[in-house]
């Protein structure tokens, strides 16, 4: 069944791309994007990158399938072939995504050998095929992630005319990670860390096409880092340190979207996932362990932390009922007085 495409916050006066979670394989699943939700309520969230192929031949269903409380959400695609992408954005759509992104920054042998990914920059004019196929057929966004080079290609006109030809196709948002990615000698984690960030290249981006909208990714990890990032660019996306210190993100709608502090502490948040486990688990049978997993840096810093987080990734307890696994997981946390703190007490720690 498909979700009623409904937002779950009122329009904020901001630009959709002001902040937002990066798509990250094997993490960024519906479990994940709920969960961030609960902690945010407008930054933009992304999927997990969703293959052509896996739509195309596969179960739609189990690809697509997302929380309504999850708006406003991305589908990141993969592919290099217009009508499949048209295909699958027109899917896309009608599934209730808000956006639809087209993946040209993944740099995995992996993916090169779809032909999608990264390599895809080497071919400016079938990405613009490729956006104006979608362009057609949706009337969501559709927007491109992309890098600032490919191999070690130092040229800011490289990215200057893949820009250039893919927004005269149609697309009027480019989130650009601030690294070339290497097609060949690093592995996707080296790609992520080796290459220099460059984000004058992606400043320059912006000044030059004043008109689009640019957000930047890559290495950014503070609030004080975010808030440099937006004098300079419309948006700025984060990847590991939103999953890895996902608190930081409840500090994330006073400080750069101007919305009221917000009441919820940490357990609040942890007792809305363990109903959430509840329902996923009656309605799908969805093991809690694949949902808690998400949620494990939620105690970063705090005493008491590696226990809770041991508890919650004990699967030996896989066969208790999550509510239960909460009560132990806080057994020995009670002796620091739990958890009173709130998304401003916290902000100076990840500013």
């Amino acid at each position: 069944m498909q979700p009623e495409r409904s937002f779950s916050v009122s329009p904020s006066k901001f630009p959709a791309h002001r902040l937002s979670v990066a798509p990250m394989m094997d993490w960024t699943d519906r479990h994940c994007r709920y969960f961030h939700r609960l902690l945010s309520q407008h930054a933009l969230l992304y999927t997990e990158m969703v293959t052509t192929g896996a739509l195309v031949h596969g179960d739609v269903a189990r690809h697509l399938r997302f929380n309504a409380e999850e708006h406003a959400v991305a589908l990141q695609l993969g592919g290099s072939e217009p009508a499949d992408l048209a295909h699958c954005a027109k899917l896309g759509e009608e599934w209730g995504y808000d956006e639809i992104n087209l993946n040209c920054g993944c740099p995995s042998e992996r993916v090169q050998r779809g032909a999608f990914g990264a390599c895809l920059m080497a071919e400016p004019q079938l990405v613009a095929d490729c956006v104006k196929a979608m362009v057609d057929v949706v009337s969501v966004p559709v927007t491109v992630k992309h890098r600032i080079g490919i191999d070690k290609t130092e040229s800011y006109e490289f990215v200057r005319d893949f820009v250039g030809a893919v927004s005269q196709a149609g697309c009027k948002t480019f989130i650009v990670h601030a690294r070339n990615a290497w097609l060949q000698g690093l592995s996707p984690k080296e790609n992520r860390e080796v290459p220099p960030l460059r984000y004058a290249l992606v400043y320059r981006l912006k000044q030059e096409f004043p008109d689009l909208t640019i957000a930047i990714n890559g290495g950014i990890t503070t609030g004080e880092q975010v808030a440099a990032q937006l004098q300079e660019i419309d948006g700025v996306m984060v990847g590991r340190e939103a999953y890895h210190n996902p608190w930081w993100l409840a500090s994330w709608d006073e400080a750069f979207f101007g919305a009221p502090a917000g009441e919820r502490t940490r357990e609040s948040v942890e007792l809305q996932m363990v109903d959430y486990m509840a329902r996923e688990g009656a309605a799908h049978g969805t093991p809690w362990a694949s949902i808690a997993r998400h949620m494990l840096g939620l105690r970063h810093g705090l005493p008491g932390a590696r226990r809770w987080r041991q508890v919650w990734s004990d699967h030996k307890l896989k066969n208790l009922p999550p509510q239960e696994v909460m009560a132990l997981a806080h057994a020995p946390l009670y002796g620091h007085g739990g958890d009173a703190s709130s998304p401003q007490a916290d902000q100076m720690a990840h500013a």
